[in-house]
């Protein structure tokens, strides 16, 4: 499988609280929910398709949780197609401290993510994809396993909030495989991890 990542953010890079404004509230953050609304329906019809192609999901404890609250248990959301998708495939976590996912289909990674993860690569099938998981997707561009990475990017800034790359950190060059901006400002783009960038010499 492909292992890809779909990462919602401000133009500041910030990816915290992108949903409902009480989502996340760490660190003193207050300025949740930028997300909601933006984006026109080709937009929306992107991210829908995107979850729908996919033949299992790789989740943070966070993010896990948010969406087993949401997309795993409210009957609207469930009914929807991002929530048919998330309900009908097989669902990964990665999480040291979860004993028991209340989410079915749930398989709890513990012990030595990078070889479970490669593991799960190594299956026939598309697509495994990372939705938000923050901490999950660095360490994942960390450690080279992200095959593809979607940035979708919401023309606001926020001034606060964790941020989806780090201040200091690895450096990675990337590829362009698709752009497109809509009507309302947000762009959508699809990056190939390419290895190191290269520097300008003296």
């Amino acid at each position: 499988m492909k292992l890809t990542t779909m990462t919602q953010v401000t133009l500041d890079g910030v990816m915290q609280g992108n949903g409902a404004a009480s989502d996340d509230r760490r660190n003193g953050f207050e300025r949740g929910g930028w997300a909601r609304g933006a984006g026109d329906d080709e937009t929306r019809t992107f991210i829908t398709q995107t979850y729908q192609r996919a033949d299992a999901f790789l989740f943070g404890r966070r993010t896990y949780e948010l969406f087993a609250g949401s997309w795993g248990s409210i009957d609207q959301m469930r009914a929807h197609p991002i929530g048919v998708a998330l309900n009908e495939a097989p669902k990964y976590v990665a999480s040291t401290t979860l004993t028991a996912p209340r989410w079915e289909d749930t398989t709890v990674l513990r012990d030595d993510l990078g070889a479970a993860i490669s593991e799960l690569k190594a299956k026939p099938g598309g697509e495994l994809q990372v939705h938000g998981s923050g901490a999950l997707t660095r360490w994942l561009l960390e450690n080279d396993l992200v095959d593809e990475m979607t940035l979708i990017v919401i023309p606001v800034i926020l001034g606060q909030g964790a941020r989806l790359f780090p201040e200091t950190g690895p450096d990675l060059a990337l590829d362009l495989v698709e752009s497109r901006v809509d009507s309302k400002g947000v762009t959508i783009q699809v990056y190939r991890p390419a290895g190191r960038p290269r520097y300008a010499t003296a």
